[in-house]
């Protein structure tokens, strides 16, 4: 298979039925909180607002002037996200980002600096190798797959992410609880949806 480029990745964006590009109404956050409670799961969460589509062509890592950034909604976002684990008395036992500036600001905005760890698996696969590509859906899908009962993870990620993972997506600010269940072929193999989260 040929590596992600600009055209696969937006259509098969559009390709998806609405329902799985997240809104509030089709999560169901009391499940989500009830799966956190109990543990060995993750919860994938999409970056907050950052308006616009990809990143611009002289997109650098390193440089968040080169990139989409989260806009004032977006800024806002990430600190109710991080208040509502505050209400909930809900922490996670370890918050990993994708090291793009509209991820890592939405994690530390929600959780704090200190609490946030940059991992290049949750990066965007867009200009990556097919091989990278499933190299990263290895560690992440491991990674998940260690997280003992009790205890969760929020990794804040990218809805191309989402999809390779799970087999669905969510909209900005957004996130799906998983974690791993029996191999096979496909997007989401070996991963089960247990809930969809959104702020109310």
């Amino acid at each position: 298979m040929p590596a992600f480029n600009r055209r696969q990745l937006l259509h098969s964006s559009l390709a998806l039925p609405l329902w799985t590009l997240g809104t509030a109404e089709a999560s169901d956050t009391a499940q989500a909180l009830a799966a956190l409670r109990d543990g060995g799961v993750v919860l994938a969460l999409r970056h907050a607002q950052a308006p616009g589509t990809f990143d611009p062509p002289e997109f650098k890592l390193g440089n968040c002037s080169t990139q989409r950034n989260l806009n004032d909604e977006g800024r806002a976002q990430a600190q109710r996200i991080g208040r509502w684990f505050q209400q909930q008395g809900l922490k996670p036992a370890q918050v990993r980002s994708s090291p793009w500036c509209r991820c890592m600001d939405t994690a530390t905005g929600a959780f704090g600096a200190s609490q946030t760890q940059a991992w290049a698996a949750l990066g965007s696969p867009y200009g990556r190798s097919e091989q990278s590509n499933e190299e990263s859906q290895a560690q992440l899908r491991a990674a998940m797959a260690a997280v003992l009962p009790g205890r969760f993870e929020v990794w804040v990620t990218h809805a191309f992410v989402q999809q390779a993972l799970a087999g669905q997506s969510t909209g900005s600010g957004e996130g799906l609880v998983l974690r791993t269940t029996r191999a096979g072929p496909g997007p989401g193999a070996g991963v089960q949806v247990l809930a969809r989260w959104a702020l109310a």
